[in-house]
């Protein structure tokens, strides 16, 4: 059964036709609310490009993990 999600709010308006395969290979400033400043700051520091660079990130795993185990108990 394929899976379908309505991403429309979470992304800019020029990526909102995009597929998820292509929201992997966007940039990070494809995601609503992240400036291109943010962008260049996530990219100078930590070498994240792409939202699938952001999502596979050891940081924002570990974070993400934390932030789970302490809402829902370890």
């Amino acid at each position: 059964m394929p899976v379908t999600a309505n991403l429309a709010k979470l992304v800019d308006k020029d990526y909102q036709d995009k597929t998820v395969a292509e929201l992997v290979d966007a940039p990070v400033a494809a995601l609503a609310g992240i400036s291109e400043r943010a962008a260049t700051h996530l990219k100078e520091a930590l070498g994240i490009k792409t939202i699938g660079d952001l999502g596979r990130s050891q940081y924002f795993q570990t974070a993400s993990a934390i932030v789970h185990l302490a809402t829902h108990g370890e």
